[in-house]
């Protein structure tokens, strides 16, 4: 028996407001305010938004500021997902340690892959 509906991945940030905005438009999910905390819902699943300060973003591949977490989006086209991504805030992370995926930050600093499906 599931003790939940279902798991929500809650995410550190600097500002919960810019960082739901850039996964809502991503994911094209809806974006749900609750003072400083943040929820980006949709397709059953949700990520959360929270507030740290002092934020210190994760150092990627170093280990000096451990990643803490990334997600990988699965898409069709690398090309386009990458535009888009950038388009919305993302930047391409110079080292590309693979050719099936790409790693981007997203506008907090969060690695962030797109992975062909």
């Amino acid at each position: 028996m599931a003790i939940a509906r279902f798991p929500s991945v809650v995410i550190d940030c600097p500002d919960p407001a810019v960082l739901a905005r850039f996964y809502g438009a991503l994911l094209d999910w809806e974006v749900e305010a609750n003072d400083d905390w943040y929820d980006v819902r949709g397709a059953g699943q949700c990520l959360s938004f929270q507030q740290v300060d002092p934020y210190v973003p994760p150092t990627w591949p170093g280990q000096d500021h451990p990643q803490q977490m990334h997600l990988d989006l699965v898409v069709e086209d690398l090309d386009a997902a990458e535009a888009e991504a950038v388009a919305l805030g993302a930047r391409l992370h110079e080292h590309q340690p693979g050719t099936t995926f790409r790693v981007l930050l997203d506008p907090a600093g969060h690695p962030l892959c797109l992975c062909l499906s």
